[in-house]
């Protein structure tokens, strides 16, 4: 019977494991915002997160129970959108993004990401002017977002110029913290 207590304890250890704060609950733990009996879990920012660590299509996931959690919002559907295209669904993308940019016409990461999408589906006009919408949405105050509108307009009067612009980047963001890149389609 000396079995017994080991066995005991390991029951308690398997318990412990499986409880919401699993065996370590600090708030710096490895567990994601929320889990660790923290609260409610932030699927935005778990989300924003996995984005960061190259899990696109988990971050959608994350996106779509926010988007369930916290009904529909310019965060979410943003979000829901940049995951797309990181995933390279163009078609998907826009839609949330326009989606987006229809809820709060004043958010400049869904005007530039929309712009984005359209880049990389060959509507430069159509993205030049969204470019100039989230720039004025942001009064100048990003770079990211002059850059974008700057190649989108060299790209407008050069069409058919295969140089330059062709290798430059287009950047992605957020509200909040990071930016997403994404490189223009060759």
């Amino acid at each position: 019977m000396a079995f017994r207590p080991i066995i005991l304890g390991l029951c308690f250890a398997f318990l412990a494991a499986c409880s919401t704060g699993g065996l370590n609950d600090s708030p710096d733990g490895v567990f994601a915002p929320g889990i660790a009996g923290q609260g409610d879990i932030d699927h935005l920012l778990v989300g924003h997160r996995l984005m960061d660590a190259g899990e696109y299509e988990l971050a959608l996931k994350s996106y779509n129970r926010a988007l369930i959690r916290d009904g529909v919002n310019v965060d979410t559907l943003s979000a829901l959108g940049t995951a797309n295209l990181r995933l390279r669904r163009l078609g998907q993308a826009e839609r949330w993004l326009r989606r987006a940019v229809e809820e709060d016409p004043s958010f400049p990461p869904a005007w530039n990401n929309l712009g984005v999408v359209l880049m990389d589906r060959g509507q430069v006009a159509e993205a030049s002017r969204v470019f100039q919408r989230a720039f004025a949405a942001d009064n100048g105050n990003s770079d990211e977002i002059r850059d974008n509108l700057r190649l989108a307009l060299a790209k407008l009067e050069n069409p058919g110029d295969t140089g330059a612009e062709e290798n430059q980047n287009f950047n992605l963001i957020r509200r909040g913290m990071g930016d997403f890149l994404l490189a223009s389609a060759p």
